[in-house]
């Protein structure tokens, strides 16, 4: 049997949702506010090695940023979650000041969740870098067109279609996974926002993202419009032979 992980939240002020999912097969084992010194810098060099999307083609802007923050997070998360983390939550809350449940929808740096992912990714480094996949960021791709043209937010197709059934049929038996966000444009902002995980308990997203036992080391990756939700993003996991 497979096992599963999954992970919900809803925001329907600001029409925020993220969703996870994790199966893996049996067999395997599975501020800016703070004044920033050479330790919570990234050298050219950090950014080019994190930056596998780079030549991807087949990916917006955007969705090949999606790559880099999660290679980031990777490579160094105390210095990611000092510099950009930091950044995306300043702009956010910056944008939300005009929403009367402000208090809601703000990241607060006093939030349990907000301190369980600086604790975690503190103890993040060196973790091996994701590729992007062009046949996985297909599969995405049409998940998130989906989900937008039939204005639903759910890891299964309409037609009944699983996780399973959509990523397997292109890559099987292999240990792969999903997560899914709604309302965020930017490669940062998805990313910042599956990490974070706020509302989700058992932190699926950030799991998955973070995830080295089941060596999942591919990605496809999708941000598309969304009838209900404004945007939505789709990223799907594999672990396929490495580089």
């Amino acid at each position: 049997m497979y096992n599963t992980w999954p992970a919900f939240c809803v925001n329907l002020h600001m029409k925020l949702v993220s969703v996870a999912l994790l199966f893996m097969m049996p067999l395997l084992v599975s501020f800016a506010g703070k004044k920033q010194d050479t330790a919570y810098t990234w050298s050219k060099e950090e950014l080019k090695f994190a930056n596998t999307a780079g030549n991807a083609s087949y990916l917006t802007g955007e969705e090949k940023d999606m790559v880099l923050y999660m290679n980031l997070a990777r490579m160094d998360g105390e210095k990611f979650f000092n510099t950009y983390f930091q950044d995306f939550i300043d702009q956010h809350n910056k944008q939300m000041v005009k929403y009367s449940n402000y208090n809601e929808i703000r990241v607060s740096r006093t939030d349990s969740y907000y301190r369980s992912l600086e604790k975690e990714l503190k103890a993040i480094k060196g973790l091996p870098v994701l590729w992007p996949d062009e046949a996985l960021s297909w599969v995405s791709k049409q998940h998130a067109k989906d989900m937008n043209k039939n204005n639903y937010a759910a890891h299964n197709s309409l037609d009944g279609r699983t996780v399973k059934d959509r990523i397997g049929k292109m890559y099987p038996k292999r240990s792969f996974g999903e997560n899914l966000a709604f309302g965020f444009q930017t490669g940062l902002g998805n990313v910042s926002m599956l990490l974070l995980d706020k509302g989700v308990p058992d932190l699926g997203h950030r799991k998955i993202i973070l995830n080295t036992a089941f060596k999942l080391n591919y990605v496809g990756v999708s941000i598309q419009p969304h009838k209900g939700y404004k945007y939505c993003s789709v990223t799907d996991f594999v672990a396929l032979p490495g580089q």
